[in-house]
């Protein structure tokens, strides 16, 4: 009776005294016909299912559901042990650690929980075989010309899930910018021919998994689900029909994954494991957003632990990857996306504000299991060693190896920038992009950073240049023939514009996307002129970029620049079609003499220009003003 009352919240004494005999009689009868008041149900398991002949034969699987912590588990299947069953502070979950030897096949089987004595209900549990083909999981590498897209904002593919009762946003409003549009994941499927002319290699959208949030849901950094495609996407299966379709088209997909938070409607946020799976504080926090704290030798604790364990925003919880429990949880849907699948690359969102150890961790487990795929991490940083610092190889004397191949080079596109709008002086305009790259040295391989011009969180490139089209070819010219993984954002191509204030603005619709657009930017007709110029200019440089050995296999060499003339070659030894890039940003026409740069160019007297095609005299060339020329040297 004493547990029922506490069950119940009832006090003890109170209906000792007073409960009439009804009630009494009402409280035998439960006892007496056995009615179970702590009901077990199960209402998740994830992963909902694994992979034979994995690297690590270790798996831990989150089970979810009323009072599932009072099943007792059993299983029985040839090459599967159960190690453990761990229960945490919520009795709603159960951690279980299974063991996979290699000799396990393929197959189903049943995990039953069972409650004294009694089975109350089975969970069929399927081990997949493991995709080995060499060629699923190609990488990403200077070889690839990578298109950034938000799925929702790029093209609506399929009508039937532009709204899906049972979500928290049920709104589809494409004259606002915080409503969701409708474009979908067949959207992406439908337009990669286009990409493909284009002289994309590579597709990386916008998270795709499910964001069930009240407001501005679109953007895919706040999962609710992390098993699960967004419905207003698609589904899993059509997710992984878009790898498959892109691969089939030679081109690859990077997924965008987040570590450091959630939404506040995840699912596991509503009903927390335990009080630790996420970084606690008093009273609602903020990261600082001072990357410096983490590595600064003079930082506080205090300011370090805000930057680190701060909340993004407070729609965003923040998750506490020193919990081994979370670390289990986000590696293993790692995992499982890229084997299920076939993902090329990650990019990992919000990179500096993850717990370091767990990262370098993850990073390894991660590469065990798939030697070939490319990972890179979100760095918006001010500055070289700021970026170094996150990246692998222990470059910059941080005390151990992070193991993270490449950043998003953020003080590169600063200085591409500063390059193309600054006035030049000793460390100002174009010598800051010569003095920039000058720090690869910190770098174990800067060949693995991602280079860009603009994404989904900044001003657009062309609104930056103030619409100038020429300082436009300038800064994609250098974007397609610099040193590392180049990206760019959607719509560039055809000069797409704005400014982020609000982020909205920079995250329009593709026209001709959506049925009933007034435009089809998709094809020529629907471009305008100088739409149909920019287009082919990107076209031209990125297609010439996939056949030249020196741009995607090549090493880079600088000159200081002179006479406000900044000069550098791309180049590979063992192969013909030298590179050699000028770049003017001044106001006035240059002539270049050609000397100076022997050790790249000894014996040449012709240099084609890849854009136009036609063949200079190589002793001096003419470089007209806001030009960068992209010459090819045999």
């Amino acid at each position: 009776m004493l547990i029922l009352c506490l069950h119940l919240q009832i006090p003890f004494p109170f209906y000792i005294r007073y409960l009439n005999m009804k009630k009494l009689y009402f409280i035998l009868i439960i006892l007496l016909t056995g009615f179970n008041l702590f009901a077990q149900k199960l209402e998740r398991v994830e992963p909902m299912f694994w992979f034979t002949e994995m690297h690590n034969p270790k798996l831990q699987l989150l089970v979810h559901g009323e009072n599932i912590a009072l099943s007792t588990v059993t299983l029985s299947y040839p090459g599967v042990k159960l190690v453990k069953v761990n229960k945490v502070e919520n009795p709603n979950y159960l951690f279980i650690d299974l063991e996979l030897s290699k000799s396990a096949k393929a197959g189903k089987f049943l995990i039953n929980f069972s409650a004294n004595g009694k089975k109350l209900f089975s969970y069929t549990y399927e081990l997949k075989n493991r995709n080995k083909s060499p060629e699923r999981i190609q990488g990403v590498t200077q070889k690839d010309f990578i298109y950034l897209l938000m799925p929702d904002r790029f093209s609506n593919g399929d009508k039937s899930n532009d709204v899906v009762q049972g979500l928290t946003e049920t709104a589809l409003n494409r004259d606002s910018m915080y409503y969701r549009h409708g474009g979908d994941i067949q959207g992406v499927i439908n337009h990669l021919d286009y990409l493909k002319d284009l002289g994309v290699t590579n597709v990386w959208m916008t998270p795709e998994v499910e964001n069930d949030m009240a407001n501005a849901s679109y953007h895919g950094y706040a999962v609710t689900d992390h098993y699960k495609i967004d419905p207003r996407y698609g589904t899993n299966e059509l997710y992984k029909k878009y790898v498959e379709t892109a691969h089939a088209k030679g081109m690859k997909v990077i997924k965008d994954i987040v570590h450091n938070h959630v939404g506040t409607n995840h699912w596991f946020y509503k009903d927390l494991p335990m009080k630790s799976w996420l970084n606690q504080w008093p009273k609602f926090t903020q990261t600082s957003y001072r990357d410096q704290t983490v590595m600064d030798i003079h930082a506080s604790e205090a300011d370090r632990k805000q930057m680190l364990d701060g909340w993004f925003v407070s729609s965003m919880p923040d998750l506490n990857q020193r919990n081994p429990f979370v670390q289990n949880y986000l590696t293993q849907n790692h995992i499982w996306w890229i084997e299920y699948a076939g993902i090329d690359g990650l990019r990992l969102d919000t990179y500096g504000y993850n717990d370091p150890v767990y990262m370098a961790d993850w990073a390894l487990k991660v590469q065990a299991e798939f030697p070939r795929l490319s990972v890179f991490g979100e760095t918006l940083v001010t500055a070289v060693p700021n970026q170094a610092f996150f990246t692998g190889g222990n470059t910059v004397n941080r005390g151990f190896d992070t193991h993270l191949q490449g950043i998003t080079d953020a003080t590169l596109k600063d200085a591409i920038y500063e390059g193309i709008n600054g006035k030049n002086g000793w460390v100002d305009g174009i010598n800051r992009l010569y003095a920039t790259l000058a720090h690869d040295f910190l770098y174990k391989n800067p060949n693995t950073n991602c280079i860009f011009l603009d994404n989904h969180d900044m001003s657009r490139f062309y609104s930056v240049v103030g619409e100038d089209f020429d300082k436009y070819k300038m800064g994609l010219s250098i974007l397609l023939t610099m040193r590392g993984i180049p990206e760019m954002y959607y719509g560039t191509e055809i000069l797409m514009k704005n400014f982020s204030n609000p982020d909205g603005l920079i995250r329009s619709d593709f026209p001709g996307g959506w049925d009933g657009d007034k435009k089809d930017k998709f094809i020529a007709e629907g471009r305008t002129n100088k739409e149909n110029e920019a287009f082919t200019f990107v076209k031209t440089l990125a297609n010439y970029r996939k056949n030249s050995p020196a741009l995607q296999t090549g090493k880079l060499m600088q000159f200081v620049p002179q006479d406000d003339i900044y000069v550098y070659f791309r180049y590979n030894d063992s192969a013909k079609g030298t590179v050699m890039v000028i770049v003017n940003n001044t106001d006035k026409d240059k002539n270049l003499n050609t000397d100076r740069f022997s050790e790249r160019t000894s014996g040449i007297t012709v240099a084609k220009n890849v854009i136009s095609g036609e063949n200079l005299s190589f002793k001096e060339i003419k470089v007209p003003a806001r030009t960068t020329l992209v010459l090819e040297l045999n």
